[in-house]
């Protein structure tokens, strides 16, 4: 049973189609944690344009696969980003969103045999 994730969203958009489900599962554990890699050296070297970049690439994943919250977290980096802040003010969520896509994955390799 999901618990960091909620494909609603992807099962109405493709009318209940598995196999589409599926493939944005797969893409998502091939994809979203190279980009998380890509966050966390971008805020590590105060890199806004990079960490930026990176959020706003994973942020309509997070939606689709309803991670709210990770969703909520991603914002405020994107959003830390923007206003050029201080490294210290986003560790904390950077570490928290991470937290949740490493567990999404283990759940979705776990949930989906891969």
């Amino acid at each position: 049973m999901a618990l960091q994730y909620n494909l609603a969203k992807v099962y109405e958009i493709s009318h209940n189609d598995f196999q589409f489900a599926q493939q944005i599962v797969t893409l998502f554990i091939e994809e979203i944690p190279a980009e998380i890699k890509i966050i966390k050296d971008a805020i590590e070297d105060k890199d806004y344009e990079t960490t930026y970049s990176s959020s706003h690439k994973i942020k309509p994943t997070l939606d689709l696969l309803g991670m709210d919250l990770a969703y909520e977290e991603n914002i405020e980096i994107m959003n830390w980003a923007k206003a050029k802040g201080k490294r210290k003010e986003i560790k904390e969520v950077f570490k928290s969103l991470k937290d949740r896509i490493d567990l999404t994955v283990k759940e979705i390799k776990k949930d989906f045999k891969l």
